[in-house]
């Protein structure tokens, strides 16, 4: 095994620090990076938190890693040696179950294996994220990066990008159709990239005024302020799919109004339990809530390549490893335009 350098915290109250961790050496199918960069996801501050009751400290984040790569295992037949690739939020799952044979990892039904914070089976404990220098991931897992991007800012795309991409194909948006991205945030602004890319008429729900201005710059046809009851009024039954990434518990009824018969609109955002739904907004309409997660890893890919084909990246805010402390309250304070990502060089010099 190899030590590498590493931020970790040593329990929900304490601040990141830099720490030792250790990487397995190379297995047949396995692939060494060196990380280059690494965006920071809402879902890391809330794992360190143990706001989902199952962190596993030294908790070492980072599931959006972008890198070359430096070393195969002999069986690797899709990388090389100074390849630009990624790793998402998945570095193993069965491979055999229905799931996987659906290109489906992230629903393995033997449990995919989480990049970080899920149980190592190959060196005990548990594995550790990109907040690090290095890491090392079955073949299966890696993801090939275009060289035509700006790649600082393709990391977010293995977080943020694959789940709202994920939902806008399943629900087939095409061309011409009305979509709604209710939330401008880290998600938000991406699901906006995604349906204007692929033809929709998008337009940006938000409770604030404030962000219609920067909704525009992204693209949208239009802005709707949801405490507004005209505005919702005048465009109740009328979107053909609506992407809700907002990430707290809240009352879904006033946009359910606004979906056309057997139309659906799609959490990605709130992992906790919502207000309660009124039957006779799904009922009388025949309209659809469902959710999502992130997607495979052939999904993922594809997502990658579209991203590729139509110039799309995450906006970002570039900082240094030692500054994650207060990036984490940042993102906490909404204090960001979308996304930080570190500069992993930080962490090496």
């Amino acid at each position: 095994m190899q030590e590498v350098k590493a931020y970790g915290a040593e329990s929900k109250e304490a601040d990141f620090k830099e720490i030792t961790i250790k990487r397995r050496d190379l297995n047949e199918n396995d692939v060494k990076i060196d990380i280059l960069y690494t965006g920071v996801c809402h879902s890391d501050i809330h794992a360190k938190q143990n706001d989902w009751g199952n962190a596993k400290y030294p908790i070492v984040p980072g599931h959006e890693i972008i890198g070359r790569v430096t070393q195969v295992g002999n069986e690797v037949s899709k990388y090389k040696i100074g390849d630009l690739v990624g790793v998402g939020c998945m570095v193993d799952s069965c491979q055999t179950c229905s799931a996987c044979e659906e290109d489906m990892e992230m629903w393995c039904e033997n449990g995919s294996t989480s990049t970080y914070n899920s149980k190592d089976k190959f060196i005990g404990g548990h594995t550790l994220g990109g907040y690090s220098t290095t890491i090392v991931v079955r073949e299966e897992f890696v993801l090939s990066v275009s060289e035509k991007l700006d790649i600082k800012a393709v990391a977010p795309l293995l977080c943020a990008g694959i789940t709202t991409y994920s939902p806008l194909k399943h629900w087939n948006v095409k061309e011409g159709d009305k979509v709604g991205i209710i939330g401008l945030g880290g998600l938000g602004h991406m699901g906006i990239k995604f349906a204007v890319s692929m033809g929709a008429k998008t337009i940006m729900i938000t409770t604030s005024e404030s962000k219609a201005a920067d909704a525009r710059r992204l693209g949208v046809d239009e802005v709707i302020i949801s405490k507004d009851a005209d505005q919702m009024s005048a465009h109740a039954n009328s979107f053909d799919f609506i992407l809700n990434t907002i990430p707290v518990g809240h009352d879904v009824n006033p946009y359910l109004a606004l979906l056309k018969r057997d139309r659906t609109m799609c959490l990605v955002g709130a992992i906790e339990p919502l207000e309660n739904v009124h039957g006779a907004n799904l009922i009388l309409r025949r309209k659809n809530l469902a959710g999502s997660l992130i997607g495979g890893i052939k999904e993922t890919q594809e997502m990658l390549d579209f991203c590729a084909e139509h110039n799309i990246v995450s906006d970002v805010e570039m900082i240094d490893m030692n500054e994650i402390n207060t990036a984490f309250e940042r993102v906490q304070n909404n204090d960001v335009k979308y996304r930080f990502v570190i500069d992993m060089q930080s962490l090496k010099n």
